[in-house]
């Protein structure tokens, strides 16, 4: 019965991280230097929050776009940290896990035919559900460019059929931000064009450099904004992602997230509450310890040997080119550092082609798993060369 399936669902792989992570994770003696989640625990007083939820019957559906007071706080902590206003009513829709979010935003905007722009390398989420919505996923190569899409690589790109444009800063696999300037000249392109903008901005709170701007300051009428606390404020299990976008667009957002999932989790709701009231400010212990971690990988990355090592402003991510000398794949290198030295990390070739020849090294672990990781790899690096 397999070939009468949905031919679009047949032909997804199951993504590339997962593949190897599942290749090696039982190999004895491994340091993950893998992981897309923080390493830090919630913060107490969230899980308190969610426990006293309980205690009180809190466990009943919710409105579909999550509890008035949640979408309130929702926007008051966007429009305070990132200079965005969103009305709580009609502009805020609270989605399992930022996820679900991309996956109602790409299937309420794409319908066969169109095409979406991704910079490359990307995380590899976005092009299945791009698929699956009968669209083209067209690839920006950002290789040349820091890992940055610009103004002018996006007006390269633009034809009749471009619906949508996914501006993920910062990046997931490769740290890097966009700065205003920036996102004003992407924001002057596109403005007046029938193109939609989705700014998966996950990773907001974990900016080193400055605070992060979102295109949506710029280009509110034509944006979606996605955001959530798994990465803020250590949340990956309690799946609280959270989509703003102009009522025109985001009423039609909720049909879908409604036929979905009717509404996120009422306790995971409780407890995002707590994070984006009393926890506004979690992230911030949070941010100073990954940029000591960043620091350290990458004065490591260059003792080591590693060339035009581009140094993230956000997220927890390292995208390393692999060294010209070692002539393997991005596969093949991070399968012989996981053989040989039990080291994983992933291989450049799970976000997109744009990734072939690099890995990507997460530092959300701790000090002493990335100095015993560096040593495994600068090992592996002397016997390779």
């Amino acid at each position: 019965m397999e070939q009468y399936l949905n031919s679009n669902v047949r032909d997804i792989k199951i993504s590339g991280i997962r593949k190897f992570f599942n290749m090696v994770a039982d190999i004895e003696g491994m340091i993950s230097l893998t992981i897309g989640q923080p390493d830090f625990p919630t913060p107490q007083h969230i899980k308190d929050a969610a426990k006293k939820s309980i205690d009180e019957n809190f466990t009943s559906y919710t409105h579909n776009a999550g509890f008035l007071q949640l979408r309130e706080a929702a926007s008051s902590f966007i429009e305070t940290k990132y200079n965005v206003h969103y009305d709580a009513e009609s502009e805020v829709l609270v989605t399992s896990g930022a996820s679900q979010g991309i996956d109602v935003v790409l299937r309420s905007l794409l319908e066969p035919g169109d095409e979406c722009i991704l910079p490359g390398p990307v995380y590899p989420g976005y092009e299945p559900i791009i698929r699956l919505s009968g669209a083209r996923a067209v690839h920006i190569d950002t290789t040349h460019n820091s890992f940055k899409v610009s103004a002018e690589l996006i007006k390269e790109h633009l034809t009749d059929s471009t619906k949508c444009i996914i501006l993920p800063y910062p990046s997931n696999p490769t740290g890097v931000s966009l700065k205003a300037e920036e996102l004003k000249e992407i924001a002057y392109v596109l403005k007046g064009r029938n193109i939609f903008v989705i700014a998966d901005e996950i990773y907001s709170e974990l900016t080193f450099e400055g605070n992060h701007r979102s295109i949506a300051e710029f280009l509110k009428e034509q944006t979606v904004m996605i955001n959530g606390l798994s990465k803020s404020h250590s949340m990956t299990g309690w799946r609280i992602g959270l989509v703003f976008a102009p009522e025109c667009i985001s009423q039609h957002l909720l049909k879908v997230h409604q036929y979905n999932v009717s509404c996120a989790s009422s306790i995971s709701q409780k407890a995002a509450y707590e994070a984006l009231t009393a926890g506004a400010n979690d992230a911030v212990v949070m941010r100073k310890e990954y940029k000591t971690r960043r620091d350290y990988v990458y004065q490591r990355l260059l003792e080591i040997g590693f060339q035009n090592v581009i140094k993230p402003d956000g997220a927890f991510y390292f995208f390393i080119k692999i060294p010209e000398s070692i002539d393997m794949t991005s596969f093949q290198f991070a399968l012989s550092l996981a053989q040989e030295e039990k080291v994983a990390v992933v291989p450049g070739d799970a976000f997109s082609k744009y990734g072939e020849g690099y890995i990507r090294l997460s530092f959300a672990c701790s000090i002493e798993q990335l100095e015993e990781g560096l040593a495994r790899i600068k090992s592996f690096i002397s016997k390779h060369t």
